[in-house]
């Protein structure tokens, strides 16, 4: 069966630094692929260049077997249209309302609009006294929350999570990581994940990929990750600061 989503060899470099070498993996349809790795590993990097913000260097991008590594205007635009995103810091609009945060990327009238931002704040556990507050008058959960009510709203085909739980309390993370998980079960959404906690990763995940240097040193079920035999997915996943993981490595 054709992936949903696939990238082949992708590389990736900015002047003479190289971020991206060698990035390979396929996302199925209604799977969700969390990529862990530590700051600087070229995560945020992947993501910008399956969403044609940046171009790679080499490799192949697809989006169900359609090559879409170099595409521009017209074509660029539909094809970011098949994308939901919740940015790491959230991202939403300070002058707009929750509703029209929510309702940024959703067509119709006003009336419609606000309608169908009440119904999706509603899918994440948000009320509707929340629709005409500011962004700044929530807390930072509530505000991850309209984030990921806006990534939503448009019913896209593929959901992207960058640091979902950044700046998060340990219970207000685990609220938006079992809402991710609900998303993906609930709806078979196709989710990539990128982050470096650990306990997002074992609650989002179906699978793991492990990037490292620029390229994917290990995938796997999410439930092989404490049996990988890769030392650096070892040393990652327990947290050691000994190990063949040295700070030295650092690839934006």
């Amino acid at each position: 069966m054709t992936p949903k989503l696939r990238l082949s060899g992708v590389a990736k470099s900015f002047g003479a630094k190289p971020v991206l070498r060698d990035v390979s993996f396929d996302v199925a349809a209604g799977e969700s692929l969390v990529i862990i790795g530590g700051s600087g590993t070229g995560k945020s990097v992947t993501l910008k260049c399956i969403l044609g913000l940046l171009r790679p260097d080499a490799g192949r991008i697809e989006v169900d077997g359609a090559d879409v590594t170099a595409l521009r205007g017209a074509a660029l635009a539909r094809h970011l249209a098949r994308f939901g995103m919740l940015f790491q810091g959230g991202a939403l609009f300070d002058s707009l309302p929750v509703w029209a945060n929510v309702a940024f990327a959703v067509p119709g009238s006003a009336r419609s609009r606000r309608a169908a931002a009440l119904e999706t704040l509603a899918r994440v556990g948000l009320g509707s006294e929340v629709a005409d507050l500011r962004p700044a008058e929530l807390s930072g959960g509530m505000q991850k929350r309209v984030a990921l009510a806006r990534a939503i709203a448009v019913a896209p085909e593929i959901l992207f999570f960058d640091e979902p739980t950044t700046g998060l309390d340990p219970i207000m993370a685990d609220v938006i990581n079992s809402l991710i998980r609900k998303l993906v079960t609930e709806q078979a959404i196709t989710a990539v994940t990128i982050t470096h906690d650990m306990a997002s990763a074992r609650k989002i995940a179906d699978r793991v990929a492990m990037l490292y240097d620029g390229a994917i040193i290990w995938h796997g079920p999410r439930e092989a990750i404490d049996r990988s035999g890769n030392p650096f997915v070892e040393q990652f996943v327990a947290g050691r600061a000994e190990g063949p993981i040295t700070m030295a490595v650092r690839r934006g």
